[in-house]
């Protein structure tokens, strides 16, 4: 298959590319500069790094949550949704055709909504449309990824099937073990991680494979092609060929002088030396023969 990557799905490209960079530094820097308690990566959520107010959160798993920059990971969640909603959008057409590839692609729309709202309502703050976002992300966004693994191999996600079934099984199994406080030896703040994570990641490695591609090639204006030289002048008609008939010839008995008439002309050789030979040559003749 051809890709025909225009600089509009290279910019979507780029979006995806810097979506999961940020959000994952700023979950980085964010955890930081907790101070007490200290951010555990196996022990709290991702959500803990947004909630505006310290003190402790959640009867299922009670834990103290206090972030001091909590602006910053609300702030780079929602760029992360612009980034991948952009993206979404500015590759809509890249990514292919057919009612797999724009179901998957919806679903994932949606996904990128949910980062939004998680964004815009921390935990702390409306608890509701938070979870709405969470499982926009986590239930509603892995399985438009597991169903974009599932594209036709003719369009550009089914050239990337691998990578894209890969991360569309890791997230929902990741989802079902976070669901059911399962963490499996990564804590379940870290099983929370392996249901968020693949769909940044899955865009970042394609935005980065679609970004490789090389422009499309403009198309060739077809030189015209020279108009035909005119044709030469016929040449001229040949001579006429003359056709000349054989002379008859004959010698004059007196001077044997040669003489010659065109054959056909009626003319017999008798009366050629009568017109062609000269007088004084028969008479000079007759001189010769009466000398004594």
């Amino acid at each position: 298959m051809v890709m025909d990557l225009n600089r509009t799905g290279r910019v979507g490209a780029l979006c995806w590319l810097a979506a999961a960079p940020l959000f994952l530094a700023a979950s980085l820097v964010t955890g930081l500069r907790w101070r007490e308690p200290t951010y555990s990566w196996a022990t709290h959520n991702i959500s803990d790094l947004g909630n505006a107010h310290c003190g402790v959160w959640d009867t299922t798993r009670p834990r103290y949550v206090c972030s001091p920059w909590h602006p910053l990971m609300n702030t780079a969640m929602l760029a992360t949704a612009v980034l991948l909603l952009v993206g979404l959008l500015l590759t809509w057409r890249i990514l292919g055709h057919g009612p797999v590839v724009r179901s998957a692609q919806a679903l994932l729309l949606l996904a990128a909504g949910g980062y939004a709202l998680v964004a815009a309502y921390p935990a702390d703050v409306d608890e509701n449309l938070h979870v709405l976002g969470a499982f926009l992300i986590m239930g509603v966004g892995n399985i438009g990824l597991l169903l974009a693994g599932c594209a036709p191999r003719g369009t550009t996600l089914g050239r990337w099937r691998r990578l894209t079934l890969t991360a569309g099984l890791i997230a929902p199994v990741g989802t079902v073990l976070f669901a059911a406080q399962q963490g499996l030896g990564i804590g379940v703040g870290g099983m929370e991680r392996v249901a968020v994570l693949p769909f940044p990641l899955w865009a970042c490695a394609l935005g980065v494979l679609l970004a490789e591609a090389p422009p499309p090639r403009q198309a060739r204006v077809p030189t015209p092609a020279p108009a035909p030289a005119p044709a030469p002048p016929p040449p001229p008609p040949p001579p006429p060929i003359l056709h000349f008939r054989s002379p008859i010839c004959a010698e004059c008995r007196l001077c044997r002088h040669r003489k010659c008439k065109i054959a056909g002309t009626g003319t017999s050789t008798s009366s050629i030396m009568e017109l062609w030979c000269p007088a004084w040559c028969f008479l000079g003749h007759l001189s010769a023969t009466t000398t004594p």
